[in-house]
């Protein structure tokens, strides 16, 4: 997907397409031979294309291939992967939560869904300056003892306009750093976390927009890239998605208007 962005490099922004991972909801969903209506037994953000190779991947996983007869399509929905077989081992055995490509919870599946369920981000505190976009990566790098002694694990931290780190988390998951980010606030009635950015060592895929969104944030950071449906989720929702921040340079793929112009 080519998505027009604002690129800040050498004190200046410049516009241009910028060429994003492909990422849209799978559903599998178990069916009978008579009808493609059945139980939804996952949802997990991919990017698409070898669909039947990801679901038989996830059954062995699961250990359910043996009781899968066959996979197919839903016609006309290239989301949706039918999956026939027996019923009752595949409804006992699968996960009760929602999956997504960073094993975490996708939550509403759609963008459609979501808008209904969030009100529009506040944030009256000032413009932010790219040097402070710029800033914060290293500030919530500071914050990860963990990734010190591991190198494995994410991290997502809350901070003020002016830049000040209110929480860090870390955690093998990015989506779950997120969550406890957001967990810190609700446990202190800091939410919905108006006035706040949330920034996360990782890419943007759609569960941390959602997530971010959901919490009431109205400017998210990352150091890595957006997918598509992060991109159009924060669009839709008037979310500021800041990513790449690495080497003086950050993409703005929605909401530039609560940064500084240059």
């Amino acid at each position: 997907m080519a998505l027009p962005v604002q690129v800040y490099r050498d004190g200046q922004f410049s516009r241009r397409d910028d060429l994003l991972a492909a990422e849209e909801p799978l559903e599998l969903r178990l069916a009978d031979s008579r009808t493609a209506d059945g139980t939804t037994l996952s949802l997990t953000m991919r990017t698409p294309g070898h669909d039947a190779e990801l679901v038989r991947g996830w059954l062995h996983a699961e250990g359910l291939s043996d009781a899968v007869n066959d996979i197919q399509p839903l016609p006309g929905n290239p989301n949706v992967m039918l999956i026939f077989g027996d019923a009752v081992r595949l409804r006992s055995a699968v996960r009760a939560t929602l999956t997504s490509a960073a094993c975490g919870v996708c939550g509403s599946g759609s963008i459609e869904r979501l808008s209904l369920d969030v009100a529009a981000p506040i944030w009256t505190a000032a413009p932010l300056s790219p040097a402070l976009i710029l800033a914060l990566p290293e500030r919530l790098r500071r914050a990860q003892p963990g990734f010190d002694s591991t190198g494995g694990l994410h991290a997502a931290g809350l901070f003020t306009p002016d830049g000040q780190l209110l929480c860090a988390f870390e955690d093998v998951g990015r989506h779950n750093a997120v969550d406890k980010v957001v967990g810190w606030a609700a446990q202190r009635g800091q939410l919905p976390l108006s006035n706040r950015m949330l920034v996360t060592s990782s890419r943007s895929g759609f569960e941390i927009v959602q997530k971010a969104a959901l919490a009431g944030a109205a400017v998210v950071v990352t150091v890595g890239a957006a997918s598509s449906l992060a991109a159009e989720t924060a669009l839709t929702l008037g979310l500021t998605l800041i990513g790449f921040v690495r080497g003086g340079r950050f993409n703005v793929y929605a909401a530039p208007q609560r940064l500084q112009p240059v």
